[in-house]
């Protein structure tokens, strides 16, 4: 007997060819986009942003080339307080967050599952990158589009709830499927950066809700070379953009080393300077098997470079030591670990050294 499913669709061609995976292997499906705007625009820019008109629009046409049922859910309230208002608090204080972890998190794993549940559905089904066996996570074959580092911070509970169609294929093959399907989003651009940043200008929409308040830039022994609007528009390993008055005595480029809310001061030195093989963590969330087995990684931000680890519990949290140094790791930021290809958890990052 098939399962009740509810298939998250963003309008996009993985959350479309998910659904029409799960309805041919005979359960029950439920497509849902989710309204996550208050004000949506009606057309996206090129491949920025989504929850527009137009992707509503094609996820119903998705829904009805597939032959299923279709719902859109209004929860702009409760992305925009989870989402959007946790963003702009992260950054103000002196953290660099993820917002699709947390739109994982708070909205997809969360609001939406618990509402699901409630409606009398087995499971949510999404178009994301990732593999999911008997509830433990781990890596899509399509390295470039993994996204089991977003969904590191689902707990046990979410994941035996979830389902990843796509698990097994990689993007050219999903978009290939989508055409021969029929499903005009087939060649559809992905959404890239932060969707409810549509132009892009992160630096810009952070001053519209924080404000400008002009702060000094300095170097590691204290002096000050430079100025700034807000120290929010900053995060730690950033090159570009910094608008230093004086060049380095070496000529080299400089880098944000750290930010400091509380009297709005952004230090910056060298690469050398960000290099780091000790990370502490809070938070932890344990969701994958009991006896990992396989080497030990740890990935430190999405789509980044993963490293050889070890770690050790401490009380609330956890110690990551890596086998190399790491450059630009953020507070806020998530590591998952991961055990070969497995997730085996996840924590929030608060220092490293």
């Amino acid at each position: 007997m098939g399962l009740r499913v509810l298939a998250a669709m963003s309008g996009g061609v993985d959350s479309a060819v998910a659904a029409a995976r799960i309805a041919e292997a005979g359960h029950e499906v439920t497509g849902v986009h989710l309204a996550l705007s208050a004000n949506p625009q009606s057309h996206r820019t090129g491949a920025r942003g989504c929850c527009t008109v137009e992707d509503s629009r094609d996820a119903r046409r998705a829904a009805d080339v597939i032959g299923i049922p279709f719902y859109i859910w209004d929860m702009a309230e409760r992305f925009q307080r989870d989402v959007v208002e946790d963003f702009v608090a992260e950054y103000a204080a002196g953290r660099t967050p993820n917002p699709c972890l947390r739109c994982n998190e708070k909205i997809k794993f969360a609001a939406v599952l618990d509402r699901a549940l409630a409606l009398g559905f087995d499971a949510v089904a999404t178009g994301h990158h990732a593999k999911l066996v008997g509830g433990v996570l781990s890596r899509s074959p399509d390295q470039g589009k993994d996204q089991s580092y977003v969904l590191g911070v689902l707990t046990r509970e979410q994941l035996g709830h979830a389902i990843f169609p796509l698990g097994d294929s990689t993007k050219a093959e999903v978009r290939e499927e989508a055409a021969r399907r029929g499903l005009t989003v087939a060649d559809k651009p992905d959404s890239h950066d932060i969707c409810f940043i549509a132009d892009g200008d992160t630096r810009g929409f952070l001053a519209g809700r924080l404000g400008a308040a002009e702060g000094p830039i300095v170097d590691q022994s204290g002096d000050v070379v430079g100025s700034h609007q807000g120290a929010h528009g900053f995060t730690v390993g950033q090159r570009k953009g910094l608008r230093i008055d004086r060049p380095a005595s070496d000529g080299r480029p400089r880098y944000v080393l750290s930010i400091e809310p509380v009297s709005n001061t952004v230090t910056v030195g060298p690469r050398s300077a960000l290099e780091v093989t000790s990370i502490t963590c809070v938070r932890p969330v344990w969701n994958g098997p009991s006896s990992p087995s396989g080497d030990l990684t740890v990935q430190l931000r999405a789509h980044g470079e993963v490293y050889g680890c070890r770690y050790d519990e401490t009380e609330g949290g956890l110690r990551v030591e890596l086998d190399r140094p790491a450059t630009g790791v953020a507070a806020g930021q998530a590591a998952v670990l991961y055990s070969g290809a497995t997730v085996i958890g996840s924590a929030t990052i608060v220092s490293a050294a």
